[in-house]
C-alpha cells in the first residue's frame, strides 16, 4: 500500500508496510517541485516544474513496481486543482502510474487533514491546520470527527509570489483573510494542530532553539504565546535564509520558512489559542484512516503498534498479556486507582517489555529505550514517551539506569516515578517466568497492613529463592510499602 502525495512544493511517495489504524512506513521520499510556484500569476503550472515533477514520479513508480506494492493511491492538491492545464498533468501522472489520480477539492484536503491528525493523535479536539504551497486548509475536530472544513489561498509558495518575497506583507495578507475564516467564530483557549512540510520545518527550528531533549515532530506541543514569538523574530529578520535556527531547515524549505511563521503566527492570533501541537501524520495519513472500517478506525494505534513490535521481536507475546493481568492485579490488590491513560500505558509497557532479549546484556536498556522513545509509534504523547522509556530502561537495567534520563524534562515527576515504578515490577515478574507465558496468572498479590505479600502455589515453591525475594524486597522499598515477604501455598 502506498500513496504518492502530488502537492504544491514537493511530491512526494510513502511505501506503508500494511493498511492497518497503525500505519508503518517502508520508503519515504520526496522531491522539491514547486508545482504551485506562479499558478497565481499565470493560471498553469509552469513548464518545467511539471518535467521536474513527471521525472520523479517516473523514478517513484519504478520504485513501486520493485518493491511489489499492491496499491497506490494517487493524490493530487492545491496546485493542480486550480492549474488551467491540470488535465494534461493529471492524463500523463495516470499514463506513469497506471493509476487513476484524485484531485481533492479543498474541503476535501482538509477533511483528510484533520483525519490524519486524528490517525496519530487520538482524542484530539480543537481546530486542524493544513499549510501547503497553494493554500491552507481549516477544519473543527469534535469527538474524533471533523466539520466547517474551508480552503484559503495561503499556501506558502503562493504567499511568497502574491507578497513580493516580503514575510511582513504574507503577514497582512493572511490577518486580512483569516477575518472571513472559521477562525473568527471559535471559543478562544483551545488547541491547534499544524500540519504541513513548512510547518513541520518550523517546528524543528524551535526544538532546536529549546535544545529539547526529543528531536521529534508529531505531537510537539508549544504555548501559543511563545511560537507566536519565535514567529515573529522569523518575520522580522533581514533575509529568507537567514533567521533564528535557519540553519535547521532544509535548503528546500528554506526561504519558505519565514511565509509558513507568518501564516502560523497570525492563525494562532486570530483563533486565540493557547498551545499548538504539530503532526507529522496529515493529508496522505487520514486518507488512508478514511479507507477503514468504523471498528478498525476505533483500534488505539499506539496499542496496535506495540503489540506489532511485541509479536516481531518479543520471546513470547503471550508472556506480556500475562504481564498486563500481573501488573494490573497489584494496582487492585494494593488499591492503587489508576487513569484511564494511566492503564493503557502500563499495557502498552507490558508489550514493550521483553523486545531487547536479543541485544548484549550491556546494551538492553539503551537499546529498548531508543527503540520506544525514539520509535515511529503514534498515538503517544512526549510524556507518555518519557513513562514507557523509564519503565522499559528499569526493566532491563535496573533502578541505577541512567538511559532514559534526558527524557525526565518532558513528563512531571508523578509520571516518571510510575514508570520506574512499573519496569521494577517487571523486574519481580521476569526471574520467575523467564518471559513464558502462563505462569503470572497462578501469582497473586496481596497487603497485609503495610506489608507486600507475594503468594506462589505450591508447585511453584522452587521460585522462592533469594534472587526473588531481593527483586520483590527492592520493588517494595520503591513502592514505599513497610516491607515485603513471599509466601507458598
Amino acid at each position: 500500500m502506498a500513496v504518492l502525495d502530488i502537492g504544491s512544493n514537493s511530491v512526494r511517495l510513502v511505501v506503508y508496510e500494511r493498511h492497518a489504524r497503525s500505519l508503518t512506513p517502508l520508503y519515504n521520499e520526496k522531491s522539491a517541485c514547486a508545482l504551485g510556484r506562479g499558478i497565481a500569476q499565470s493560471g498553469r503550472l509552469a513548464d518545467a516544474n511539471v518535467e521536474k515533477a513527471l521525472d520523479a514520479i517516473k523514478r517513484f513508480a519504478l520504485v513501486a513496481r520493485m518493491m511489489r506494492v499492491g496499491k497506490v493511491h494517487v493524490l493530487a492538491t492545491s496546485a493542480v486543482r486550480d492549474a488551467a492545464n491540470r488535465e494534461e498533468f493529471v492524463s500523463a501522472v495516470e499514463a506513469i502510474m497506471e493509476a487513476p489520480v484524485r484531485v481533492l477539492s479543498g474541503e476535501e484536503e482538509a477533511h483528510f487533514a484533520a483525519l490524519g491528525v486524528v490517525a496519530g493523535i487520538p482524542g484530539f479536539a480543537g481546530v486542524v491546520g493544513d499549510l501547503g504551497g497553494g493554500s491552507l486548509e481549516l477544519s473543527i475536530i469534535t469527538n474524533g470527527r471533523d466539520a466547517n472544513g474551508q480552503s484559503h489561498e495561503l499556501g506558502v509558495i503562493r504567499l511568497q509570489d502574491d507578497a513580493d518575497g516580503s514575510p511582513k506583507k504574507a503577514a497582512a495578507l493572511v490577518r486580512e483573510k483569516l477575518k472571513k475564516s472559521l477562525l473568527a467564530g471559535i471559543e478562544p483557549g483551545g488547541q491547534f494542530a499544524a500540519i504541513g512540510g513548512t510547518w513541520r520545518s518550523l517546528a524543528k527550528l524551535h526544538l532546536e532553539l529549546r535544545d529539547y531533549p526529543l528531536h521529534m515532530v508529531q505531537d510537539y506541543v508549544v504555548p501559543a504565546a511563545e511560537m507566536i514569538a519565535v514567529c515573529e523574530e522569523i518575520i522580522a529578520a533581514e533575509s529568507l535564509k537567514t533567521y533564528p535556527g535557519s540553519n535547521s531547515a532544509s535548503n528546500s524549505r528554506r526561504e519558505l520558512v519565514p511565509f509558513g511563521a507568518a501564516v502560523l503566527a497570525e492563525v494562532l492570533r486570530a483563533g486565540k489559542f493557547e498551545s499548538v501541537v504539530f503532526s507529522a501524520l496529515g493529508v496522505r495519513e487520514g486518507y488512508l484512516h478514511g479507507l477503514l472500517s468504523e471498528a478498525e478506525q476505533a483500534v488505539d494505534p499506539l496499542i496496535q503498534g506495540a503489540e506489532e513490535l511485541s509479536v516481531l521481536r518479543s520471546r513470547s507475546p503471550a508472556h506480556a498479556s500475562d504481564l498486563v493481568e500481573f501488573t494490573a492485579q497489584y494496582f487492585a490488590a494494593t488499591g492503587t486507582v489508576e487513569t484511564a491513560e494511566e492503564s493503557r500505558l502500563r499495557q502498552v509497557a507490558c508489550l514493550l517489555a521483553d523486545i531487547g532479549w536479543r541485544a548484549h546484556p550491556d546494551y538492553r536498556g539503551p537499546q529498548s529505550v531508543d527503540s520506544v522513545a525514539y520509535g515511529s509509534l503514534t498515538g503517544v504523547d512526549h510524556p507518555g514517551r518519557a513513562v514507557l522509556a523509564h519503565a522499559i530502561a528499569v526493566r532491563y537495567d535496573g533502578l541505577k539506569t541512567k538511559s532514559a534520563n534526558t527524557l525526565i524534562p518532558l513528563a512531571s515527576p508523578e509520571m516518571i516515578k510510575r514508570g520506574r515504578l512499573i519496569g521494577t515490577l517487571f523486574r519481580v515478574a521476569y526471574p520467575m517466568t523467564a518471559a513464558m507465558p502462563g505462569i503470572l496468572p497462578r501469582i497473586r498479590f496481596r497487603l497485609e497492613g503495610d506489608v507486600l505479600v507475594l503468594q506462589l502455589p505450591e508447585d511453584y515453591a522452587f521460585l522462592n529463592g533469594e534472587h526473588l525475594r531481593n527483586r520483590l524486597s527492592q520493588f517494595a522499598s520503591f513502592a514505599e510499602h513497610a516491607d515485603a515477604r513471599v509466601e507458598v501455598g
